[in-house]
């Protein structure tokens, strides 16, 4: 019986042992030497940021763009006013057409930090007064910042008294004679990668948009008849046989391409409203 007592205190001895030599072991020899792991409050990321925390140049930036400009830029400048970090974790742009350009994300700016966040906007197909918005979530809640482009009206080409007068005689004789020699000038050169409005200024505006408007030159404001994109894309195609208006399709030795015309089909039926019923 002695003998079975001290082998089992032997054996609750070496137990003992072990337990203590592996608590040793997952003990860190030094741990203050583990490196701090800065974890982002994000309980009030879902609300609106408050004040006094990031101090921004302006919430809304404005711009104008021109007809045949393809991309407009600008940029929000910020600042940390807060005593400490804040987490941008997440920039959020209203739409494919706009990008963001900043810092990779989560982006901590320090206090007194500055950070700059770029706006590329892409202008294609757009015309008129365009708004965008971008979304900024922190950690310390979200704010929401503005652009606004603004598209200049059209830069038209203006003719000498004497040079509408030529062309005009030219065109009776033959409409399509716009699209050769020096009249090709004004209606079928720099039109390329031009569509909507650019290729309205270029081609279009000339004649109907022009100060001293021929008498025979409608006003496509004020037209009688109700209208249509079909209206527009037909009368761009095929233009009117014994008027001036020409035929601007290719298939019709026009310079414009099916893709050219629908454009400004599109263009003109979304800026020049019809002001004539349909007929039932």
């Amino acid at each position: 019986m002695k003998l079975n007592r001290v082998f089992l205190g032997t054996v609750a001895g070496a137990v003992l042992l072990a337990a203590r030599l592996l608590a040793d072991d997952a003990t860190p020899t030094n741990a203050a030497a583990t490196p701090a792991v800065y974890v982002p409050d994000l309980s009030h990321a879902g609300g609106p940021l408050p004040d006094g925390v990031l101090a921004w140049d302006n919430i809304l930036q404005a711009t104008d763009a021109t007809a045949d400009q393809a991309e407009a830029r600008l940029a929000f400048n910020l600042t940390n006013v807060s005593s400490g970090n804040v987490v941008i974790m997440d920039v959020h742009p209203s739409c494919g057409c706009t990008t963001a350009q900043l810092p990779t994300l989560p982006w901590t700016i320090p206090p007194g930090g500055n950070g700059r966040i770029g706006v590329t906007v892409n202008l294609e197909g757009k015309s008129g007064l365009l708004f965008k918005t971008i979304a900024v979530s922190t950690d310390k809640g979200s704010k929401t910042l503005m652009v606004r482009i603004n598209f200049l009206p059209p830069v038209i080409t203006t003719l000498t008294d004497a040079e509408r007068t030529r062309g005009m005689a030219v065109a009776k004789v033959d409409r399509q004679a716009i699209f050769k020699g020096d009249c090709a000038t004004c209606h079928a050169k720099n039109i390329q990668d031009k569509y909507g409005p650019a290729l309205y200024a270029a081609v279009c505006a000339v004649c109907h948009e022009a100060e001293n408007r021929a008498t025979m030159v409608p006003d496509l404001h004020n037209l009688k008849v109700p209208t249509n994109e079909d209206f527009w894309r037909t009368w761009i195609t095929v233009g009117k046989p014994g008027s001036l208006m020409a035929a601007f399709s290719t298939a019709q030795g026009g310079p414009l391409t099916d893709i050219q015309i629908a454009s400004l089909a599109a263009y003109l039926n979304s800026t020049i409203p019809s002001h004539v019923a349909s007929p039932q």
